[in-house]
């Protein structure tokens, strides 16, 4: 079983450039570090709703991006923003009734205990400050995250990035545990949170050993980067030992939302409400703009306290006027046009739909997720539980040629990753599974 050198190369355009095309003048202007998707990159010039359309005309139905997660340029936010652009944009040190009536209204979507929230430009910077947050109130520094986790590219959370692979070395005080694996590892949901709860409690006993303080469990609550993980949750679920075990340890639960939160597993707005948690923080980016740079990190107040009374804080375009009325408008098209409910309705017909396809393709060997957020674990051939990473490679540069924009995740980037923007309906469901069903024929399974 070979794991992908990076979750970045999963999916990444490997082929020969031709002088003086658009990807040959990229390389050039950009340097190596970047990556493309698809054995043939993609120029997206335009989008509407699930919907996108490249340089050439042609539409793809986009089943992988959550950035916009209310949909491609949906008039509500493009408004919204172009109205703003139009009167001032500036920074936090100035008093903005929007920028309060937005912290309100984003706080209310939360648990009571969660009750004060600062104003970031991504993800990668949320996840930068929640652990800055939780050393200052834990007085520790070591740090627990699963073994294919993105959290981001700061400094400090490329540290806690292990899919970003080999070059992205851990912190220093970083601790990786496995993800499920429902295929070379399969239990009963009480078996496989017993074995998560057992190794972060190993974990924490390195920790102690190595007279390193844990300050917290930093986690993703759909488990995206490892291969989609949402079952089991509730309480007594998948975290719920082992969030104990790390308080009990003197750490904090620190929920990653950049990638399940804002309705997408379709049961709650939070990911780690599935979970029947409440996190003494939480992070938020993506999709909480609709497009542009905004992010968060929620907090108790008692959690941030200690950071806040010997560090000031502040972001230059952290909650500018722009960012604030884009993602103001995407809460609003959330609970006008009810995308918690379309999520959960849509994504259980998209997950009976996927089950469809794998029970005529078996290299589809399992089907799990929540909501609008769904892995398809592929595996080498039927019957086998050999990672299908080259098998995945195909397939979703297959689904590409016929119009479908989807990716992969997982240690070994054998999971198809489904996740559209919140917008996506029956009939985009049905596109989608006829595609795959259509590619893996193709492809002889």
């Amino acid at each position: 079983m070979t794991q992908t050198s990076s979750i970045l190369d999963a999916n990444a355009f490997t082929g020969t450039s031709v002088d003086g095309s658009l990807v040959r003048r990229r390389e050039r202007a950009l340097g190596p570090a970047y990556r493309l998707f698809y054995r043939e990159p993609v120029e997206l010039v335009r989008g509407s709703g699930v919907h996108v359309y490249d340089a050439d005309g042609r539409e793809y139905l986009d089943a992988y991006n959550n950035v916009a997660c209310v949909g491609h340029a949906h008039p509500r936010v493009v408004e919204a923003v172009a109205r703003q652009v139009g009167r001032i944009t500036t920074h936090t040190r100035y008093l903005d009734a929007s920028l309060v009536g937005y912290a309100e209204r984003l706080l209310a979507t939360f648990p009571a205990a969660l009750d004060r929230v600062m104003l970031t430009c991504t993800g990668s910077e949320a996840n930068d400050l929640a652990l800055r947050l939780a050393f200052a109130a834990t007085g520790g520094t070591g740090v627990i995250v699963t073994e294919e986790a993105y959290h981001g590219n700061t400094a400090l959370v490329t540290g806690t990035s292990p899919s970003l692979g080999a070059g992205a070395a851990p912190g220093e005080h970083v601790w990786t545990v496995p993800a499920p694996d429902p295929v070379r590892r399969p239990g009963t949901p009480a078996e496989v949170a017993a074995r998560f709860t057992a190794a972060v409690a190993t974990a924490l006993e390195e920790m102690a050993a190595a007279g390193v303080r844990p300050a917290a469990l930093l986690v993703d609550t759909i488990l995206s980067s490892d291969g989609v993980h949402a079952h089991p949750g509730g309480p007594g679920g998948l975290l719920a030992g082992a969030v104990s075990a790390v308080r009990r340890a003197g750490g904090v639960l620190v929920a990653d939302e950049v990638q399940p939160g804002f309705a997408r597993t379709g049961e709650h707005v939070w990911g780690f409400e599935r979970h029947g948690l409440v996190p003494e923080i939480a992070t938020l980016g993506k999709p909480m703009g609709g497009g542009l740079p905004i992010a968060a990190v929620v907090a108790q107040e008692a959690v941030l306290a200690p950071f806040a009374g010997t560090t000031p804080y502040f972001n230059t375009f952290g909650g500018t006027h722009v960012s604030i009325a884009a993602a103001t408008a995407v809460l609003d098209v959330i609970e006008a046009e009810g995308l918690q409910r379309r999520a959960a309705d849509v994504g259980a017909v998209l997950a009976e739909a996927l089950r469809d396809v794998a029970a005529r393709h078996p290299v589809a060997a399992d089907v799990r997720g929540a909501g609008l957020y769904l892995g398809v674990e592929l595996v080498a051939e039927p019957g086998s539980t050999e990672p299908g990473g080259a098998l995945a490679a195909d397939v979703v540069n297959g689904m590409r040629a016929r119009g479908v924009l989807t990716s992969v995740c997982g240690r070994f980037g054998n999971t198809l990753k489904v996740r559209p923007p919140l917008v996506f309906g029956l009939r985009d469901v049905e596109r989608y599974c006829t595609q795959l069903d259509g590619v893996l024929t193709d492809l002889g399974w």
